[in-house]
């Protein structure tokens, strides 16, 4: 099968690389850069545990070709922290114990950044909905919600 090359700019930073056309952007994260916070869970976009940031949208890592993202920015989990200082929407988390098992936690947190970039004070429905792609197995989601409107909070003081 041959390879066809991509430009991405993933958490930041720009990237030249060759890719099978079959090869999906969860594999290229985690398999070829090692960005593996996003994770392997479903591989049929139910479960939202490969959630990545497409050009600031949430989409299914497993279910989007490699290919597809030649010239657009992918931010993973592992780009959203700064200097050193986790995002808001990643302290809500830690804070309000939004976090068990932790599996599908990089998903939650991307799905709700997303949110929050276009929506400073979403209402209880609409953080469900904008979570609504999101499987977690653990928390009974009061917890998501409950970190989803702190970081809301913190972030429209900042």
């Amino acid at each position: 099968m041959t390879k066809r090359s991509i430009n991405l700019k993933i958490n930041g930073k720009e990237y030249d690389l060759e890719s099978k056309p079959n090869n999906t952007l969860l594999n290229l994260l985690r398999d070829e850069l090692g960005l593996t916070g996003s994770k392997d869970g479903c591989q049929e976009g139910e479960c939202g545990t490969c959630t990545v940031l497409l050009d600031g949208q949430p989409v299914n890592s497993c279910l989007t070709l490699a290919a597809q993202c030649d010239g657009r920015e992918v931010v993973t989990i592992e780009g959203i922290a700064k200097n050193g200082k986790l995002h808001p929407v990643q302290q809500a988390f830690v804070e309000t114990g939004a976090v068990q098992c932790g599996y599908c936690t990089p998903g939650m947190i991307l799905s709700s950044v997303a949110l929050l970039e276009t929506n400073l004070t979403p209402s209880d429905a609409e953080i469900r909905t904008a979570l609504a792609g999101n499987l977690c197995r653990c928390t009974g989601y009061n917890k998501i919600i409950e970190a989803v409107e702190q970081a809301a909070q913190v972030l429209q003081d900042e």
